[in-house]
């Protein structure tokens, strides 16, 4: 009995061996760098999952390792990269799982807005332009400014502008023509007031509200992450509101079962969707649920792969901790030496944490959005307000360190 996962987030793993277990599943995870999960790997306990060193990026190869997979019950995908073959997958064996054209929506952020749109869940529009001027000329007649300028498929607040008056629009198209998109160039209305993330779970039509994630970002016209907080303490009569708004809203792209991470902007005039991640959310959001809900929420994705209703759905967790943390970034691109400072995080309150995601001699060139940070100090308290504290107090005691790159101006490093 047997659950493959196609690839998988760069934490969390050894959640699911133990979800998998607890189900008398065998979990194989197909990769093609197990030293991506290294951190994981290492802390699990030798034969605790099949790992099977494959190019996932060649669909006939994985095809094929799964037809000569045991007794396979199920498959997951939980990256933004692999899920739409996962889903593919999913449905050309048999396997339980969510109808691939689903997914292949909410991967696409001007579909979902134009369908939000026209289901009243959304106050704009999404714009798009067979080139840049007619998307120009969309965006000044359609979506007013302020603006955003972003990749339909893109993901980590990459190729994401924020334009406040034609010379930025301009900039900004200028500035999208020379990168490489994962989808297309579109517009839509920028909505001012604080970031959350809803942490759900939906089955048979139905979602659950596990609770909110709080997104503090960089300050404008950026939109790098930098902290999260699990679970943001909403009045009871607010959180149900947002959670039959979320119904709605997942209902409207046909989600039928799954976790999902819904990022949303708290307007002064209510909520507005952000975009929709078909998955549980990455960096530490999955640790986070798991030690605030006083749960392995794993088991729950386990369940919805190999088509069982998860009894997440319909049991109050004994709950856990608040959980906070801050990504890493260094002052500077160049080579990735190390972390200064971690020997600190003992005397801290909180029970801080380092979670690597760069390994020595990795370079970091990108520092304007998530590509570029290298770890994540976490922390807990008795609410997130207090563990947020704790996990800055924390961050702040660390640094992440890089080289110059090779050729770099002496004075170029961090």
């Amino acid at each position: 009995m047997t659950v493959v996962c196609l690839e998988s987030l760069t934490f969390g793993l050894g959640h699911l061996v133990r979800a998998a277990d607890a189900l008398d599943e065998r979990l194989v995870l197909l990769t093609r760098d197990p030293a991506y999960y290294g951190y994981e790997l290492e802390r699990l306990p030798p034969g605790a999952l099949d790992v099977v060193e494959i190019d996932t990026f060649d669909v006939a190869a994985v095809t094929a390792e799964l037809a000569r997979t045991p007794e396979l019950h199920g498959l997951i995908g939980s990256t933004d990269t692999w899920m739409p073959v996962s889903a593919e997958l999913t449905a050309a064996f048999g396997l339980p799982g969510l109808d691939p054209q689903v997914l292949r929506l909410t991967r696409d952020k001007a579909r979902v807005r134009s369908l939000l749109h026209g289901a009243g869940l959304t106050r704009g529009d999404a714009t798009e332009g067979a080139d840049p001027a007619q998307l120009r000329k969309g965006v000044l007649a359609d979506t007013g400014l302020p603006a955003i300028l972003k990749d339909t498929a893109g993901t980590g607040s990459r190729n994401v502008w924020l334009v406040r008056d034609e010379a930025e629009l301009d900039a900004a198209l200028a500035e999208a023509g020379q990168r490489e998109l994962m989808g297309r160039l579109f517009a839509e209305p920028f909505f001012p007031g604080p970031v959350y993330s809803a942490e759900t779970l939906t089955w048979a039509g139905r979602t659950r509200l596990l609770g909110v994630s709080s997104r503090l970002m960089s300050p404008e016209p950026l939109f790098r992450e930098e902290i999260t907080a699990f679970p943001v303490a909403f009045p009871e009569r607010q959180r149900a509101e947002l959670e039959r708004w979320l119904d709605r809203v997942l209902a409207a792209v046909g989600y039928t079962d799954r976790f999902a991470h819904v990022e949303f902007v708290l307007t002064a005039d209510g909520p507005e969707v952000v975009e929709i991640n078909p998955r549980i959310g990455g960096a530490l959001v999955g640790e986070g649920l798991c030690r605030a809900l006083g749960v392995n929420v794993y088991e729950a994705m386990v369940e919805a792969a190999l088509g069982r209703r998860p009894r997440l759905m319909d049991t109050m967790p004994p709950g856990g901790p608040a959980v906070a943390f801050v990504l890493g970034y260094p002052q500077r691109p160049g080579v990735f030496e190390g972390v200064a400072g971690l020997e600190r995080l003992a005397d801290l309150p909180g029970a801080p944490v380092w979670y690597p995601i760069k390994r020595a001699g990795d370079p970091i060139e990108h520092l304007d959005d998530s590509r570029g940070y290298a770890g994540i100090v976490y922390a807990e308290a008795e609410t997130a307000e207090l563990a947020t504290h704790r996990a800055v107090a924390a961050a702040n005691t660390v640094r992440v360190l890089t080289r110059p790159f090779p050729g770099t101006p002496r004075g170029a490093g961090g």
